[in-house]
């Protein structure tokens, strides 16, 4: 029996160019973890990221004609969905035995709607998905009847049934590391067309879930609250094998990085006296931070940070949930610069359901206010699986059925909205002038003199300025 694994993503029916000038994703952890859990349980397996390779549909369908597999599992998200089951339309035409599976987060929150649109899709996995997956492969190989199995949709006597919820997995550290090799690619960790990672990189997940309920998010759902930490010990060793391979620079991928500050410290001393010669990222939570908690990530390797700060206005902030004020992001910032972080980055929402243009006008300003390298601006999207979603569905704002498969940009939808086109040009034009401030150009300037890390990225910047310009542009363009 044979499963091989897809993360889509780019849109297969953009012209190559399109699709070529999309950056290549961070390794997709998700299906890797699935696919290495397969293969150490005698599974033959294969990978493919249509997204980093920039597949067209043909492409893919000639990937899956050459592999021959008895089983195509697909890792969806809401940007994704759609890709994801034109491509399995193809392969179910072109081999009608071959069985079709959806997993991951667009497909645990939508796995009805998926099979009633989809009469190609054989299952739908919600949630965790390796257990489920090995015990789907079982279940083929010997013909039983796959409603034995826990945690997935399909369809029997002509009706949609589902089995009971999968538990979710409390060892993580008995899970193989996920194996890179699967997938021939290099990946870059790229923000507006510059390299953040200028040497080889990967990512690494040492924690899954989150137990805040930020309204703009769905992993309190996904993972039902619950955070679940793999020992140092463990993550100590996957990093040493990364670096046995060559691997310089990391990403760590938690949805909570720095929730117990004393795991925290335990890793980084670890990584500090097994002497790990790399380089990482990682985000953290505005309000559980400090210089010191930085200062010990900075001698371990922290180069870049991200710090979740959404908004410069207590009611936005409260609106989504996120349990933080705009000085806990003001102090945190200080934090992170004196400790010395090489590169801050901070991530905003705007255009919630009722924001004022002043409120988004006051987030985009606050900014510039804080000393950060790169701001991030997000306009607030919703989709299954988050609550705004739930109560904008409620409100009659969002219809589901429109909406599902894609989600939706809030502004767009919501009649108390200021206009998604004036939130664009808002952030079109602050963020071209976050950067050409004079404020930000000099003191710039002198920590990239100061940096190696940042040195390193700028070099490389510079080596491939048609590109970083490029990429400048298409990001103003694309908010």
């Amino acid at each position: 029996m044979k499963f091989s694994l897809i993360h889509t993503g780019i849109d297969i029916e953009l012209p190559v160019t399109q699709r070529e000038k999309a950056p290549a994703s961070w390794p997709p952890l998700g299906i890797l973890y699935v696919a290495t859990f397969l293969r150490e349980n005698g599974v033959e397996v294969s990978v493919l990221d249509q997204s980093a390779k920039a597949l067209s549909l043909q492409d893919t369908v000639n990937w899956v004609k050459k592999e021959d597999p008895d089983i195509v599992g697909f890792s969806t998200l809401s940007s994704s969905g759609k890709t994801a089951a034109k491509i399995a339309e193809r392969v179910k035409e072109e081999n009608p035995n071959v069985k079709i599976v959806f997993g991951n987060y667009h497909a645990t929150f939508s796995a009805e709607r998926i099979l009633k649109k989809y009469p190609f899709v054989d299952i739908v996995v919600v949630k965790e998905g390796e257990l489920t997956a090995l015990e789907l492969t079982e279940s083929f190989e010997k013909g039983t009847d796959p409603e034995e199995v826990h945690g997935i949709y399909f369809r029997k006597n002509g009706k949609i049934v589902s089995t009971p919820e999968r538990p979710l997995m409390k060892d993580i550290d008995s899970l193989p590391f996920p194996d890179r090799e699967l997938l021939d690619i290099e990946y870059r960790s790229t923000m507006f067309g510059l390299d953040l990672a200028t040497e080889r990189f990967t990512t690494v997940l040492t924690s899954r879930g989150c137990p805040y309920r930020c309204s703009f998010c769905g992993c309190m759902k996904l993972a039902r609250g619950v955070w679940r930490p793999r020992s140092v010990e463990n993550v100590l060793e996957e990093l040493k094998t990364l670096e046995d391979r060559g691997y310089k620079q990391v990403l760590f991928v938690d949805d909570n990085f720095t929730l117990k500050q004393r795991r925290l410290f335990e890793l980084c001393e670890r990584i500090k006296k097994e002497k790990i010669d790399m380089e990482w990222i990682c985000e953290s939570r505005v309000d559980n931070c400090s210089t010191e908690m930085f200062k010990i990530m900075v001698k371990a390797g922290c180069r870049v940070l991200y710090l979740g700060i959404e908004s410069a206005n207590q009611r936005i902030l409260d609106y989504y949930n996120k349990g933080i004020t705009p000085e806990q992001s003001q102090r945190a910032v200080r934090a992170a610069r004196k400790a010395g972080i090489d590169v801050i980055i901070g991530t905003f929402i705007v255009g919630a359901p009722d924001e004022t243009r002043e409120e988004i006008l006051n987030t985009l300003k606050f900014a510039q206010k804080l000393d950060i390298d790169i701001p991030q601006f997000n306009i607030l999207y919703a989709f299954p699986g988050i609550d705004i979603w739930d109560e904008l569905v409620k409100r009659g704002v969002i219809d589901e059925e429109l909406y599902w498969e894609n989600g939706v940009c809030v502004p767009e939808i919501s009649p108390g909205a200021v206009p998604f086109e004036n939130i664009r040009s808002m952030i079109q034009e602050n963020f071209k002038g976050f950067f050409l401030r004079s404020g930000y150009i000099l003191p710039a300037l002198l920590r990239t003199l100061k940096s190696p890390y940042r040195a390193k990225a700028v070099i490389n910047g510079l080596r491939n300025a048609d590109k970083v310009i490029e990429g400048f542009r298409e990001a103003s363009k694309s908010f």
